[in-house]
């Protein structure tokens, strides 16, 4: 006999305490193995296509190794020290970009800067602010996640893990799901494969956009001539997931830089402007709809919710599941719509009457 509701809900709220006390005192230890299963999960579909031309599984996993790391040594080796170089380069020129701007201002339009006025005020704060945490923002991004530590953690644990998880992949999925309830074991499975086509459409193909869009940016901007094209290249890529966020922020920061390095030469400013509203025109019209599609159901706000309160929640961790937990909330949301709309508590006694 099934056990009843109250003590399932139960049971499983228990589970759910667990798992968030898990996350809130072992985020940061858990970091390697929540990217190696995200990696691992990115890839699978390529290593079961590779099973169906005939690999076995072990076969798959290795072909998808030694391509990952010969792809890891050659972008590692042509792109991550002039990324570093110009994000420390950026960083430390920040503060006399923003004294450039404040002296431009002051000349052009001296009443909006007249002493003792509100803008004069937040913008000295600002340029304070600026000027004494630079160094201090350097150091922790480059002293800390770049530490030996680090270093060992992402580089060594990671791929091992994805590995690892790649290799059972399958004979994990079928171990779990010999271990649902019987009761509910199809409706879970319909809700997984749901999750999971949700996130295959979103993970994996936001993915593949920012990736395309980050190199695109990255690539352009460095042609047209901008100072720190690829480090903002790869700051509109990575935000690329949030629709119309990579394009602004990485727009404002390149037109920003632009104006400042090409002033008065208009046609090398329109240029970078150009750079993102021909990637936004592509981004929108041909990567998006053929690579996420329309079934992806996670509205932007969402998404900027999710992020701030993971992040508060459980750290970079938190920014981690941030997107995939959601996913799985949204699916799970409509299916308690579904359901609802089928209750009594919904129909009342007028729907029992038309039945």
């Amino acid at each position: 006999m099934a056990l009843p509701v109250e003590t399932q809900f139960r049971y499983w709220g228990i589970a759910l305490a667990v798992l968030t006390a898990v996350l809130w005192f072992l985020g940061d230890q858990l970091l390697p193995f929540v990217i190696g299963g995200a990696i691992a999960y990115f890839i699978d579909p390529i290593a079961d296509r590779l099973e169906r031309m005939g690999l076995s599984r072990v076969a798959a996993t290795a072909v998808i190794t030694i391509v990952g790391i010969l792809l890891f040594v050659a972008v590692f080796l042509l792109f991550v020290p002039t990324l570093v170089s110009q994000t420390v380069d950026l960083i430390q020129t920040a503060p006399q970009i923003f004294r450039d701007a404040q002296d431009f201002l002051n000349q052009r339009y001296p009443h909006m800067l007249e002493e003792g006025s509100t803008l004069r005020k937040a913008l000295s704060t600002f340029g304070d602010s600026l000027k004494d945490g630079a160094t201090a923002v350097a150091g922790v991004v480059f002293g800390s996640a770049m530490s030996v530590v680090n270093l060992v953690t992402l580089f060594l644990i990671v791929p091992v893990v994805a590995v690892y998880l790649l290799l059972d992949w399958d004979r994990m999925i079928a171990r779990i799901d010999d271990l649902l309830p019987r009761d509910h074991a199809p409706t879970i499975r319909q809700l997984a494969s749901e999750i999971d086509a949700t996130l295959s459409a979103f993970v994996r193909g936001m993915g593949t956009v920012c990736l395309i869009l980050g190199i695109y940016y990255s690539a352009a901007l460095m042609l047209v001539g901008l100072n720190f094209g690829l480090v903002v290249g790869f700051i509109a890529g990575m935000v690329t997931f949030i629709p119309y966020l990579g394009a602004l922020i990485g727009g404002a920061l390149a037109i920003g830089l632009a104006l400042f390095q090409f002033w008065g030469d208009w046609t090398q400013v329109a240029l970078v402007a150009g750079v993102f509203m021909a990637g936004q025109v592509v981004e929108g019209n041909f990567l998006t709809p053929r690579l996420v599609g329309n079934s992806v159901g996670l509205h932007p706000v969402w998404l900027l919710l999710a992020l701030s309160v993971f992040g508060a929640l459980f750290g970079f961790v938190g920014l981690l599941i941030a997107v995939p937990v959601t996913a799985a909330l949204g699916v799970l949301a409509r299916f308690g719509v579904r359901q609802y709309l089928h209750s009594k508590l919904y129909k009342g006694h007028v729907g029992q009457d038309a039945e």
